[in-house]
């Protein structure tokens, strides 16, 4: 056990992009959520945010060891928690996804098992440091990600399964898989794509899958959403329209731009130069996130926080990518701007054992 963490170590200017983030992320929920029935959703986005603030500074406080320990246990919780929901979970747009809690509180596991899924892989990996990765470990990595991942796609959730994946990727890189076996995968995958799409994927995924690439074709259909980003992105122009002013956010025409179009929402209303400060900041985020992860006393503490770069890159680019319109609609939510419970609290949890991997270096 360590002995003296002191937040006088604590990573001071991370925290400040985070805070930068959030601040954009609540104004922007205000900004487009005026003239709608979610008109409280910016203030219920800061209590997301100060409780996970909270989960943080505690979390940060707790030795990642022990988190690494606990990783089993976690990990069975997790796959009883993925059952119960395909079980008991609220139905919602055909969709179970929820459990529901006392209060009207909405508990979404998948959210939670990127978190585990992280802390799992980085004890499984790290296990196997020292020695080539041999096509048995890497199947048994796969399957790690694999049963929690098909059960996120029963519900039915594509896009949350998909952000289990750059877990999986961070790990085999990291861990030591050889050139070939990355050939040898990468063409499996490619393969089986073919299969995947007309035996696992619903005719509403595959519409989102293919839509985004000729809109045109199905303007108020499969094509609505991709359309209006663009228009929003477009009119937003150099300098935007300025802050409750944008036509598409304000007119409702933008689809839930608080959540999953919340990035359109702020171009269209703060322009090209808004976007690139908001880009920035996660580069800063990201970079200095790989700095802590590149200066982590031993190689869990390492794994642990690529694992939790890779999830945050793939969301990132994915959900930037779908309101410019060159990635498909997944309902992935970009980190810390998206409005939602689940995500705040995931990403604050994140950082938090980051912060542990930061401040346990500093320990005598």
């Amino acid at each position: 056990m360590r002995r003296f963490l002191s937040f006088h170590d604590f990573d001071w200017t991370l925290m400040a992009f985070v805070a930068a983030l959030s601040i954009i992320s609540v104004l922007e929920i205000h900004s487009a959520t005026l003239h709608t029935k979610f008109i409280h959703f910016d203030e219920k986005q800061i209590l997301w945010l100060a409780g996970g603030l909270v989960c943080m500074f505690v979390l940060s406080l707790i030795d990642y060891h022990l988190l690494l320990d606990a990783a089993v246990w976690a990990y069975g919780i997790c796959l009883f928690a993925l059952v119960a929901v395909l079980a008991v979970g609220q139905k919602v747009l055909g969709a179970r996804r929820w459990i529901r809690l006392p209060g009207g509180i909405h508990f979404q596991p998948s959210e939670w098992v990127k978190l585990i899924l992280i802390v799992v892989l980085a004890r499984y990996f790290s296990n196997l440091a020292g020695r080539e990765l041999t096509w048995k470990d890497i199947f048994k990595g796969m399957a790690l990600v694999g049963v929690p991942m098909l059960l996120v796609l029963k519900q039915p959730d594509l896009g949350t399964a998909l952000t289990y994946a750059p877990v999986l990727l961070a790990g085999l890189f990291l861990g030591g898989i050889r050139f070939k076996q990355a050939a040898i995968l990468f063409l499996a995958g490619a393969l089986a794509i073919i299969p995947a799409w007309y035996k696992v994927l619903k005719p509403y995924q595959k519409q989102r899958l293919t839509s985004f690439m000729s809109p045109d074709n199905d303007p108020r259909g499969s094509g609505y959403q991709i359309r209006q980003s663009l228009i929003a992105v477009g009119s937003g122009g150099i300098w935007g329209q300025g802050s409750e002013r944008g036509t598409q956010t304000q007119g409702d025409f933008l689809p839930i731009p608080y959540t999953d179009f919340i990035f359109a929402a702020f171009c269209e209303e703060h322009g090209l130069a808004g976007a690139i400060l908001v880009l920035l900041l996660y580069f800063l985020l990201l970079m200095r996130l790989v700095q802590n992860a590149q200066t982590a006393s031993d190689l869990p503490g390492t794994l642990i926080i690529m694992g939790v770069v890779a999830v945050l890159i793939f969301q990132i680019a994915v959900n930037v990518g779908m309101v410019i319109g060159f990635m498909p609609v997944t309902g992935i939510p970009l980190p810390l701007m998206s409005y939602g419970g689940s995500s705040v609290l995931f990403t604050f949890l994140a950082l938090g054992i980051v912060m542990n991997i930061r401040m346990s270096r500093f320990v005598n």
